[in-house]
């Protein structure tokens, strides 16, 4: 993911809300969103290279998502795939504290990234860029390829149309969701951040919807998780235009 938005607790009729694009290069084989096959309870979709995952969820109340954090001048070669980090999760039983625990003595040995765990005890960020994992009070934010909450433009832009929904009025839907991952505007480059990229290519990343040659939003999307824990989750893979939905009850082990 290069892109995540969140809304926790701050709607009256759901407990979580979340708007995601994917970007990624556009010859790395990927599997849609759906259960897995050999991991029943986990929905998600699959880098087929590695085996890894970007974001999913589990019956059982797991939630997992993740960006890399960008900075060309800290690549490890040899690093495992950061999409482990959201399948050995979801895949498992540890609680998400117990989880990051474990994980912050050996985050050293992955190239940059930013982790989002939830499980009945709460929503829960890391980096392995900064110290220690928070646990999110109710509200509004935005992650994409920095810290959480780094004011990029593409992430202030998110955050706004993502109030917006939420403040109209009516009831969120996928459709409205998606459709402010759509955006392609650019950022002017006064507004650019400066991330060791060419500035060309800080201009293809600046905006929420990217279509950069060979790389871009490969897809999109979005979580909505009642108050009653009952869940819709809404894929739009852009490649084919193709879109799956699944229903699930999402029940937190306590």
């Amino acid at each position: 993911m290069c892109l995540i938005l969140i809304a926790y607790r701050i709607h009256p009729g759901y407990e979580l809300l979340v708007a995601a694009n994917r970007d990624e290069f556009h010859d790395r084989p990927t599997a849609p969103l759906a259960f897995w096959d050999d991991s029943p309870q986990v929905l998600a979709g699959r880098d087929l290279k590695e085996g890894g995952a970007w974001m999913g969820i589990t019956g059982a109340g797991r939630f997992a998502a993740l960006t890399n954090y960008r900075d060309p001048s800290r690549v490890l070669p040899d690093a495992p795939s950061r999409g482990h980090l959201v399948s050995g999760y979801l895949q498992g039983a540890e609680p998400a504290r117990f989880y990051l625990n474990r994980l912050m003595t050996r985050a050293d040995v992955y190239n940059g990234f930013n982790l989002l765990l939830g499980d009945a005890t709460g929503l829960y960020y890391y980096s392995n860029r900064a110290s220690g994992f928070q646990a999110l009070t109710p509200g509004l934010y935005g992650l994409s390829n920095h810290l959480l909450d780094t004011p990029w433009p593409k992430l202030k832009r998110g955050r706004r149309a993502l109030r917006r929904v939420l403040e109209c009025g009516s009831e969120p839907t996928p459709d409205a969701l998606l459709r402010l991952l759509a955006n392609r505007t650019p950022a002017p480059d006064a507004e650019l951040p400066d991330t060791g990229v060419p500035l060309e290519w800080e201009r293809w990343l600046s905006s929420i919807f990217i279509d950069a040659p060979g790389y871009g939003t490969r897809s999109s999307t979005v979580l909505l998780v009642e108050a009653g824990r009952r869940v819709r989750m809404v894929e739009t893979t852009w490649v084919d235009a193709s879109r799956r939905e699944f229903m699930l009850d999402w029940l937190p082990l306590e």
